[in-house]
């Protein structure tokens, strides 16, 4: 699952809706979500049963082994 954050929720601070509903997505089965912050260049990275990991800048995002050899170019994002 990819969500992108957009100006607009930023502006009417629905960034902690957008982490809610990550969560969402792993109770319903998700097994990885990525949140991605274009502005900031971060990603948080949601995966079942761990804490939530956060990545400052980074260039590419790999499909671990739920999606093995998916990598996301982020280049175009950031």
């Amino acid at each position: 699952m990819i969500e992108l954050v957009s100006p607009s929720d930023l502006k009417n601070q629905r960034y902690e809706d957008l982490q809610a509903k990550m969560q969402e997505y792993l109770d319903n089965g998700v097994k990885l979500g990525w949140l991605i912050e274009p502005s900031a260049k971060t990603v948080e990275i949601y995966r079942i049963g761990q804490q939530v990991e956060v990545l400052n800048n980074p260039q590419t995002l790999s499909g671990e082994d739920i999606l093995p050899g998916f990598i996301l170019d982020l280049s175009e994002i950031f």
